[in-house]
């Protein structure tokens, strides 16, 4: 047998050990700590911000989405507010708010957990932008904590697209995260994403690292 094929049998060997023992030991994954942020309808970003107005990127994200230049003030149902709120791109079908459970004390909204796009039933609140307002009877909820995964990264960890995982974080506070649901698509880059209220309680911030360990 040449050398060269040697070689090669030898490190496809080596990765499958790797692989295992990643599977055995948990699979690594980096964090990204998501702050309160706004996705838009193209009627509503033209009601808050003017006829024919666009949405501008200022920072590219995964799976085609973006951080805008644009900001809103948001408004609860005992009239009070967060200002600031960033605006994320492109357009989507129907507008949704994401925040964290100390955002709903604030805003005295009753924001239930669910998944990205899991709108029906959500909590509704007032949108304040430089040009009008607009109204949402739902719409407003805190962001199920979830992992982006590609499908190479999903087979990697033994994991498909809608599993629910546990996930530890092996810092001071010794946190274990449950109820965390896998979410795959070619265009993701792996990264688990929390909201700010669970980064802050488990002092886990954007580039740290958990291992998933179901």
């Amino acid at each position: 047998m040449e050398q060269q094929t040697v070689e090669m049998i030898t490190q496809m060997v080596l990765e499958t050990i790797g692989r295992m023992e990643e599977r055995s030991n948990g699979y690594q994954v980096p964090v990204g700590v998501s702050a309160r942020h706004i996705h838009l309808t193209q009627e509503h970003v033209e009601t808050l911000f003017g006829e024919g107005y666009h949405l501008t990127k200022k920072k590219d994200l995964m799976g085609g989405q973006y951080a805008c230049n644009e900001t809103v003030t948001v408004v609860g149902l005992k009239l009070r507010a967060i200002e600031n709120v960033r605006v994320l791109g492109p357009v989507r079908k129907a507008s949704q708010l994401e925040i964290s459970a100390t955002d709903t004390m604030k805003l005295g909204v009753a924001a239930p957990v669910r998944e990205s796009g899991n709108i029906a039933g959500s909590a509704p609140v007032a949108v304040v932008g430089p040009k009008g307002v607009i109204y949402l009877k739902e719409g407003c909820i805190i962001a199920m904590r979830h992992i982006h995964m590609s499908p190479a990264d999903a087979a990697a960890a033994g994991v498909h697209d809608g599993d629910i995982v546990s996930v530890r974080a092996d810092n001071e506070r010794g946190t274990v995260f449950n109820q965390v649901k896998i979410r795959v698509n070619d265009s993701f880059t792996l990264e688990m994403h929390i909201d700010t209220d669970e980064a802050n309680a488990s002092k886990i911030k954007t580039g740290d690292r958990v291992t998933i360990i179901r």
